[in-house]
């Protein structure tokens, strides 16, 4: 291979062999198959491979490059065996080496057992090991057990002798100190252990300065006011002498209070650098000293947040008319907190958490610090802006401080959880629970003055009192003056109402006229029902219109929006336990102002113009039906309202909840049967009217002249006629105004009945001609028509088609009527109250009897053949 490698720069007749490496068979994508696939490529010469024509096989370039190839990978193999063949003898000599290194570690630690042994065994019982210096099997077992105990009393016996020294030292010391003071009148060691500086001279100079007041007060007594040898109650402490020189107490607190100073003005320049590590170790001394009460109110009322917050605590609150007038409008929106509260708010939350990390690195016991903290901020900053936002808000209006106090509560509860969830001194884990029952005491003290006991929902009831009184004023003055019926059943069950009515009314004057109403309140309750402040001079000059003593859907809507904001305050800001009470208060006042003063006032009214006009002979006014749909209306909305809400909120108390239920019911019932009331008088009214107008149904009307034939022919109908229908269709339309759906139907469809009872008994009392059965067949198409155009009752159609047929038997011949007559059932003849589907044989002859044809041969075979 050498002499191929050699003869490479030459010419050769042959192409080089492939050259390879060990790195070649060392890649993990080597396949033996394809080295030995490139071997044979590079084989044979590109000239041959690519001519036009495929030559005979040679095989002499494979053989020539295997043979190279062999050398070559015969080489490699040498190479390799003698790489493999070195890297054996290092192993076994690392190998001879690490056992060696073993069994000398092995000896080491055979002697350091043996060794340790012995001590151990020395330690226990000297006098166990024999001759031989070996121990028996038993020593063995418990030389550790017992060597282990000797150790442990030897190092009690180690540190109880070093207390004893350092006691017999402190008390050398406190004697010396005591000396000093009592003979001298100095703490000179004293002074000189508090220069040396570090937290654990000033500490031990603290409790030696708290031990000497205890020896000042018992030896030197007289420096405490007491007699020597006696104290102040006559009782001996024991101790005589002569009286002290200097005055103990006086110098030992002139030190304390120097020493004290001293660790409080380093931990404020600590503080000042941001040393945290040097305010934790004056914490400490001072915890030791007083229980770091000093330390803490150092810390807290110096802090700037506080003095910066003491000069603006004077500011007044915002002046911005425009929030202090939308808070007092109950038709906007609450504005929110007031915005230097709001300010306030988000400062306390940014240097709480500021400060909380602050704490936590400064002091020991930083949960006590933080507590002091926070019951700092809230007792002095936020409760002082607190009670300002809420006078102000005082002097605006009612409905104004019960909002400025439920936002306030809201932005300084949500506070409150933002602290818990930052966790503050425990950050970024929640808050302790310590610390958590803080901030809730806290915040629960700050607004105990206003929702304590039950003034909080005395507010809302008064102020909600005051808008419904407002909003229905000029309702109320309506109905007031409106004539009431004179006498009846109905008008004694409607007196509550009109003491309602006054007494509402009344309300609302009083409480215009009173000296506390502010100017913004009154404003308020002016705009709202709608008159002018002139107007008040004198109640009995406002003017009240129609509409005014209409009820209105839209009036209800803003009642309702007013209570539900009312109930959402009372939800978070009343006692979770008297919950349900709160919401029956205020459903009692819904179903009185709503229920009563509203909408059964304006039913009552509704009945009266009914009643008014049952026994009256002109066309009665039906104007009073439109006030029907609202009231059904507001009902409905009142009832969901009642049922989805309040009674919902009180299902926690199954007393009130009933109680709640049971005033619900009977307060929809009483507005049911006022409406039920309404409309059996307008069934009544109407049922008079057409009695009383059939009544005046002219005999001859269906018995003209048959002069008068071409003036027939031109007249549409009767004048009863025409008079019914047209009182007819008005009703309708005042129906359709009045009610809806299936309550329309129903009552359309019994009117319906009874008017076609009326006018089925009305044909058969009148004599009828040949040119009167025209009138009569116009008539009764007209009273169809104008019937059916009302929504019924599917079987109310087939009855009217029998007044249809009515009108036919006065204008048809004898053998149409005995057409008509075969397929008629037997019975009597109907009753007044209403005919049946079919037209009876006995009613068909009372209508036939009745043409003045009846006499002749035709129509006498056909009664005859009934």
């Amino acid at each position: 291979m050498a002499e191929r490698g050699g003869a490479g720069n030459a010419r050769s007749l042959f192409p080089k062999g492939p050259s390879f490496t060990l790195e070649d068979f060392s890649n993990k994508d080597f396949i033996a198959r394809d080295f030995v696939d490139s071997l044979a490529e590079t084989a044979v010469p590109a000239n041959r491979r690519s001519g036009p024509s495929q030559p005979a096989f040679d095989p002499k370039p494979l053989i020539r490059t295997f043979e190279n190839s062999l050398s070559q990978l015969g080489a490699l193999s040498e190479e390799l065996q003698q790489s493999e063949s070195e890297l054996n003898s290092q192993v076994r000599r690392a190998e001879i080496q690490h056992d060696q290194t073993l069994e000398v570690l092995g000896r080491k630690l055979d002697q350091s057992m043996a060794q340790f042994e012995a001590l151990d065994l020395t330690l226990n019982n000297p006098d166990s090991s024999n001759g031989t210096g070996e121990t028996n099997g038993y020593e063995r077992g418990n030389r550790g057990e017992g060597g282990g105990n000797i150790a442990v009393q030897i190092g009690e016996k180690l540190e109880e002798l070093d207390r004893k020294r350092r006691k017999a030292q402190d008390a050398n010391f406190l004697i010396q100190c005591w000396t000093e003071v009592s003979d001298t009148g100095q703490l000179s060691s004293l002074e000189d252990m508090k220069r040396q500086g570090g937290a654990e001279n000033k500490v031990r100079c603290a409790v030696i300065a708290r031990q000497l007041m205890r020896i000042s007060q018992r030896l030197d007594p007289s420096s405490w006011g007491q007699t020597n040898g006696f104290r102040g109650n006559g009782i001996t402490n024991g101790v005589t002498g002569t009286s002290r020189k200097y005055n103990t107490r006086e110098v030992l607190e002139k030190f304390s209070e120097v020493l004290e100073q001293d660790l409080l003005q380093q931990f404020n320049n600590s503080y000042r650098r941001q040393n945290f590590d040097d305010m934790m170790e004056c914490a400490k001394v001072l915890h030791d000293f007083n229980g770091g009460s000093s330390v803490i109110a150092a810390f807290v009322n110096q802090h700037q947040f506080f003095i910066d917050r003491d000069q603006l605590v004077t500011d007044e609150v915002t002046t911005d008319g425009e929030m202090w007038d939308q808070l007092a409008d109950p038709d906007s929106d609450p504005p929110g907190v007031e915005p230097s509260l709001q300010s306030l708010i988000d400062e306390v939350k940014i240097v709480m958490q500021e400060e909380s990390f602050i704490i936590k690195r400064a002091f020991p016991y930083y949960e006590t610090v933080l507590i002091k903290f926070i019951q700092r901020v809230f007792q002095q900053s936020i409760q002082q802006r607190v009670e300002m936002v809420l006078d102000k808000a005082t002097t605006i209006s009612s409905l104004a401080f019960l909002r400025s106090l439920h936002a306030s509560r809201s932005y300084i509860g949500a506070l409150v959880e933002d602290l818990k969830t930052h966790g503050l001194t425990e950050h970024p884990e929640p808050c302790s629970a310590q610390i958590s029952q803080t901030l809730d005491q806290q915040m629960e003290e700050l607004f105990v003055p206003y929702l304590g006991g039950s003034s909080y929902i005395d507010r809302e009831k008064k102020s909600l009192e005051e808008m419904y009184n407002s909003l229905l004023f000029k309702f109320t003055l309506y109905h007031s003056r409106r004539k009431k019926a004179p006498t009846g059943f109905m008008a004694a069950i409607a007196q509550q109402g009109t003491q309602l009515l006054s007494s509402a009314k009344d309300a609302y004057m009083d409480r215009l006229d009173s000296s506390d109403l502010t100017p913004t309140q009154k404003a308020m309750m002016l705009r709202v029902a709608g008159i002018q402040d002139k107007d008040n001079n004198n109640k009995n000059e406002i003017e009240v219109t129609e509409e005014d003593g209409i009820l209105s859907v839209a009036y209800s809507k803003r009642m309702v929006i007013w209570l539900a904001e009312s109930v959402k305050r009372t939800l978070e800001l009343g006692s979770p336990s008297e919950k349900a009470k709160d919401v029956s208060i205020l459903l009692n006042l819904l179903l009185t102002s709503m229920g009563q003063v509203y909408v059964e006032t304006a039913l009552d009214a509704a009945h009266d113009a009914a009643s008014s006009q049952e026994n009256i002979k002109t066309e009665p006014d039906m104007a009073y039906l439109p006030a029907l749909r609202p009231a059904v209306t507001i009902t409905n909305l009142m009832s969901r309202f009642i049922t989805t809400v309040l009674i919902t909120l009180a299902e926690t108390n199954t007393t009130v909840r009933r109680n709640m239920e049971s005033q619900a019911r009977t307060a929809i019932e009483n507005t049911e049967k006022k409406t039920n009331a309404v409309m059996k008088s307008t069934m009544d009214v109407a049922l008079n009217f057409v009695t009383k107008t059939l009544a005046q149904q002219k005999k001859l009307d269906f018995r003209p002249k048959d002069s008068d034939l071409e003036a027939i022919v031109d007249t549409l109908q009767t004048p009863v006629c025409e008079s019914i229908t047209s009182f007819l269709s008005k009703l309708a339309k005042g129906l359709a105004q009045a009610l809806d759906g299936r309550n329309l139907e129903l009552f359309s469809s019994e009117l319906a009945l009874a008017i076609h009872g009326l006018l089925f008994e009305h044909f058969k009392k009148f004599q009828v001609n040949a040119t009167g059965g025209l009138m009569v067949t116009k008539d009764i198409n007209k009273y169809v028509s104008t019937v059916r155009d009302w929504p019924l009752a599917k079987d109310v159609e087939p009855v009217l088609e029998i007044l249809t047929e009515v009108g036919y038997l006065f204008i048809i011949g004898p053998e149409a009527l005995r057409e008509r007559s075969r397929n008629l059932p037997a019975g009597a003849a109907a009753a007044p109250a209403g005919p049946g589907k079919k037209l009876l044989k006995a009613d068909f002859k009372a209508f036939v009897q009745k043409r003045e044809d009846s006499s002749s041969v035709g129509i006498q075979s056909v009664l005859a053949g009934l």
